[in-house]
């Protein structure tokens, strides 16, 4: 049985769009896994964070794998990619965030489904609501719309 899942990428060193797209590559080739949809890519100012401006986008994967297991893998590409975590909110060569997995409500030390932090991220928002409009309302986008992003 397949679910669809949502993963959110975002990357602001090193050559940062050519990294988005490679991880949406990645993702096509995780096992029982295929990109199902993909949004356009944008350009964000760091929320909470600083360095350059990030490039992001948002996926929507049908898979076999488990939250879990989605999530480990999602690491996985992370540190092939050079992903280093020195601090919170510190820049980074890729960012894999998993935000739904179907309709899957989790609270673990390691996952939190829904992401508690999709209403809060217009870096999240516009994408996902590019691929999958029912899963974002009008007041959402109108909450993040002074965060400075745009469609590339």
């Amino acid at each position: 049985m397949t679910i669809r899942a949502y993963v959110a990428i975002g990357a602001n060193l090193g050559d940062a769009r050519a990294t988005v797209t490679r991880a949406m590559q990645d993702l096509n080739g995780l096992p029982r896994t295929r990109v199902a949809s993909r949004s356009s890519l944008y350009r964000s100012a760091p929320v909470d964070a600083g360095g350059p401006d990030f490039i992001n986008a948002v996926v929507g994967l049908d898979t076999a794998m488990d939250a879990h297991a989605l999530l480990a893998a999602l690491q996985r590409l992370e540190l092939g990619a050079g992903r280093e975590r020195p601090y919170r909110h510190a820049p980074r060569t890729l960012d894999l965030d998993l935000l739904r997995h179907g309709d899957a409500v989790i609270d673990t030390a390691t996952l939190t489904l829904p992401h508690p932090r999709i209403a809060q991220r217009a870096f999240v928002l516009l994408p996902l609501a590019e691929i999958a409009p029912e899963l974002v309302t009008p007041g959402q986008l109108a909450q993040v719309a002074d965060q400075r992003i745009e469609r590339l």
